[in-house]
């Protein structure tokens, strides 16, 4: 192969202190977890099945189900650590705050696998730079430690991750996963069983998170790098580590076909059905949705990894560039034919990008180290600024054109003023400012110094979000007050309420704060409508018409609004036993 073209010190490798990683990785992972409700749309859906799990039957654990609605779209592995943190954590933590312990632990280990990527990547021969005559260049221990520190700063400025990164979804597991995967082909070229198992162990795990689409399509992915990159072949990848692939992704199917068989054939023909659906195919909406948010959503990564595709042109079927091309290829394909806007596979190509991107890293000229920086700088002070003066325009009012835009947007908000909130976000801010000091006065010459800014951007302006404008968010995304609305309304012997168009969010929101008993399967005496302004009533049945008791919306959202009717002028039938659901404190 091609040997290295680039020329580093020792001194250029510096480790990042390890204090200052961890840091960074937990402010980041565990701020916005605790201390709000579960918010819309996915966050709330996720966590609702992760609570109908927690308080529930084997069978709510093997057939994944939202208070009796069957959620078919992901296999029941992403819920499992959620429910488990509910269940662990109950009476001491509600369980929406505690859904999301499983949450910052899945993001931390995901962050784990990336460093080892990156370290066992950077320690190749083939990558090391120069070497001077009389000594002088990096140790490749050394050399491995800065990349991989490098790869998790990536990870951690990517715009995107900040809020999916704290969501109570399955795509947390699918993104830990996916950085198993990686790390087991990492692993494997150097330790050929131990690495095959993690790449069968991680293939089962995004499979059953997921799936058959996309564990197949990674699965594909690397079948494909296998037969392009001599050096990563290896045949314990299939003689050791598909089956266990195999093994673990039939785990689930089986077990719920001995346990539920009639219930189990229905709702694994759903999954797969769904799992085809959702790639069935790209309507113009959808490229033009790829195209307009995947870039900002993977910033700075993506920019990076192109770099680095193209500067290691001799080296493009090396490990270090193949393995993360083999995850990220599958994952953009994907991202391309799904038949829906969203997201959520955004999220996923970033273990596989920000390891290619670390190799950009050593390769970059002086005059993009200082672009990068001063976009960082520039960018996110501006926008540390706007949150703290809108902050401050809820509580005194001033500056007052934002006070009005923010009572307009927010109707109903009531700012209050909360100590450690703000003493957290002058920390934050003070520590940006010292940052960015000490990266302009001393010129460091480490590798990682082009995305340390980026990375405590990103992590600053999460941090003020979720101090200074979590009480705003918070009251603009639950369903809170709503639920407890309905609830006071509703008639104390109703037997089951079926809701008309409402999303799972709500579903799971209302009986969660409003201890509501949803039916999806039978005729009940409450219907629960989600409604425009122009709507008309429902439709009378034999022996009983419709009266409408309640009437309301969230403060913050004018196009949602939602009627509660009651079943009058029929027998009441005697009233049925309601499963136990702990209320929420």
């Amino acid at each position: 192969m091609k040997p290295a073209a680039f020329r580093l010190t020792a001194s250029a490798t510096s480790a990042l202190p390890r204090w200052l990683l961890f840091a960074l990785c937990i402010v980041f992972a565990s701020f916005g977890l605790f201390g709000r409700d579960p918010w819309k749309n996915e966050d709330a859906a996720g966590f609702g099945v992760m609570w109908t799990m927690a308080g529930g039957t084997p069978h709510d654990w093997l057939l994944p189900n939202l208070v009796g609605k069957y959620i078919t779209e992901d296999g029941p592995l992403g819920y499992w650590p959620g429910a488990l943190s509910i269940r662990a954590l109950s009476p001491w933590v509600d369980a929406s705050n505690a859904s999301r312990v499983a949450t910052g632990v899945l993001f931390c280990v995901a962050c784990a696998f990336v460093w080892y990527s990156a370290y066992l990547l950077g320690r190749r021969a083939e990558v090391q730079p120069f070497k001077y005559a009389f000594g002088g260049e990096p140790e490749p221990r050394d050399y491995g430690r800065t990349l991989a520190d490098g790869a998790v700063l990536i990870l951690l400025a990517c715009f995107g991750l900040a809020e999916r990164g704290h969501e109570t979804t399955p795509q947390l597991m699918q993104f830990a996963g996916i950085a198993m995967l990686v790390y087991g082909l990492v692993r494997a070229i150097d330790k050929p069983v131990q690495g095959s198992l993690w790449w069968g162990l991680a293939i089962g795990v995004v499979m059953l998170s997921s799936g058959p689409v996309l564990g197949g399509s990674l699965l594909v992915g690397t079948l494909a790098m296998l037969l392009i990159a001599p050096e990563t072949r290896s045949r314990w990848l299939l003689l050791a580590g598909l089956p266990v692939a195999l093994a673990v992704s039939l785990s689930w199917p089986l077990a719920a076909l001995r346990a539920y068989p009639d219930d189990a054939v229905w709702f694994l023909n759903q999954w797969a059905n769904s799992s085809a659906n959702a790639f069935s195919g790209p309507p113009s909406p959808v490229l033009r949705y790829a195209a307009k948010n995947l870039p900002l959503f993977t910033w700075p990564a993506w920019p990076l990894a192109l770099w680095a595709w193209f500067s290691w042109k001799g080296l493009r079927r090396a490990p270090h560039i193949a393995i993360p091309l083999s995850v990220i290829v599958p994952l953009f394909i994907l991202v391309i034919v799904q038949s829906h806007e969203t997201n959520r596979l955004f999220m996923l190509v970033l273990p596989a990008l920000a390891t290619l991107a670390a190799f950009a890293l050593p390769t970059l000229k002086r005059g993009a180290i200082n672009a990068i920086d001063w976009f960082a700088v520039l960018s996110f002070t501006i926008l540390g600024t706007f949150v703290w003066l809108v902050w401050l325009a809820g509580m005194i009012g001033f500056p007052a054109p934002m006070a009005r835009n923010l009572a307009r947007l927010v109707p109903g908000f009531v700012p209050q003023f909360n100590i450690l909130s703000f003493m957290l976000a002058v920390a934050v801010t003070l520590g940006w400012f010292a940052l960015v000091q000490w990266r302009v006065a001393r010129h460091p010459k480490v590798l990682w110094r082009s995305v340390v800014l980026s990375s405590g951007g990103t992590t600053l302006m999460w941090v003020l979000l979720m101090t200074l404008w979590l009480p705003v968010v918070n009251y603009s995304r639950t369903y809170r007050d709503v639920a407890q609305q309905i609830a006071t309304h509703l008639p104390d012997d109703y037997s089951c309420i079926s809701p008309v168009r409402l999303g799972n969010a709500q579903i799971a929101t209302f009986a969660y704060f409003g201890n509501m008993h949803f039916s999806f399967d039978e005729d009940c005496d409450v219907i629960l409508r989600q409604d425009t302004q122009d709507y008309t009533d429902p439709s009378p049945m034999p022996d009983y018409i419709w009266k409408m008791v309640w009437e309301g919306r969230r403060a913050a959202d004018r196009d949602e609004r939602f009627r509660l009717y009651v079943r009058v002028d029929r027998p009441k039938p005697p009233p049925k036993p309601r499963p136990w659901r702990k209320r929420p404190r």
